[in-house]
């Protein structure tokens, strides 16, 4: 086995080149660290799957270095599209459009749309330019489980099945993009973030009913799971019982900003400390507490 320092550092160039040879890397964003290939390779794409143990008809995201290369990947660029991405690139937003002639099924899910997203995260968007091309990156863990917001947590979750890990500190928000398809005649909202749905309203004018299948990631009803339970409530003495029996709880109500940051360092250190349970009092519904809200359910959520 590879010694861990020698699979994770800070050189781009190192990077860059695995992405060009078809490899893949841990890249870090501003939401979580992503597990990224070449997204024109259908070969490497096939290994994301593979190492994540990710169904082959979930679509991935491409993230791009500029609003306009990501345009590249659309067949019919939206003037919501436009609004959106002028707003909020480089940011936590993803937007799912009709995709262009170059983009691979592999990709997509054999979709007739593909998401995109521009990073903040400098990193990113350097190793992303550099290499020329777009890339997939969903997060770097196996599918379904808890998403890495550090380095570590990659190696540790994907271990030899990633080429190279590269170092850019804890992310900044934690957890992943909103996802607003501009694919269909009124956009919806199909994944709460930390773009709130009153900031996408306020750019866009209207939104629809999130509705249909499941096309985009995250939308499944389990995601996002620790390996011990998870329990919700939603006021302090449904809480209260639970401290009386030492069961940790959690309360992500005054500052829901923050404990999204911090959330799957939370759950992940209650694996670390082989806790059989956790119990999180519930923000409101609205702004980050609806992203908050998203993420806990779905790791709450009955798990196959």
């Amino acid at each position: 086995m590879t010694a861990v320092h020698e699979r994770s550092g800070v050189d781009l160039e190192r990077a860059v080149d695995v992405l060009r040879s078809g490899g893949l890397i841990g890249l870090p964003t501003e939401t979580v660290y992503g597990l990224a290939a070449r997204a024109d390779d259908p070969n490497a794409v096939a290994k994301v799957f593979d190492v994540k143990g990710r169904p082959r008809g979930h679509p991935l995201i491409v993230h791009f270095s500029s609003l306009e290369t990501a345009r590249t990947a659309s067949s019919h660029w939206t003037n919501v599209a436009e609004a959106l991405g002028s707003r909020f690139w480089p940011g936590p937003l993803t937007l799912v459009v009709r995709r262009a002639a170059w983009v691979i099924d592999e990709v997509t899910g054999g979709l007739d749309t593909v998401a995109i997203r521009v990073p903040a995260h400098p990193v990113a968007r350097e190793v992303i330019d550099r290499l020329g091309v777009g890339v997939v990156a969903p997060s770097a863990n196996p599918f379904g489980m808890v998403s890495p917001t550090r380095a570590e947590h990659v190696l540790k979750d994907l271990g030899d099945g990633v080429d190279y890990v590269l170092d850019g500190g804890p992310c900044d928000i934690g957890v992943e993009s909103t996802i607003v398809d501009c694919s269909t005649e009124v956009p919806q909202i199909l994944r709460p973030g930390v773009v709130t749905e009153a900031e996408v309203v306020a750019t866009v004018g209207s939104i629809a009913p999130t509705s249909g299948p499941s096309r985009a990631p995250g939308m499944l009803a389990s995601h996002y799971a620790p390996r011990c339970s998870v329990r919700t409530v939603e006021t302090d003495d449904e809480a209260q019982q639970f401290r009386d029996r030492g069961i940790l709880v959690v309360d992500a109500r005054s500052d829901p900003a923050s404990f999204v940051r911090d959330l799957y360092s939370t759950l992940r250190r209650c694996d670390d400390e082989d806790r059989d349970e956790i119990v999180v009092v519930l923000p409101d519904d609205d702004g980050i507490g609806r992203a908050v809200r998203d993420r806990i359910m779905k790791a709450a959520a009955p798990r196959h």
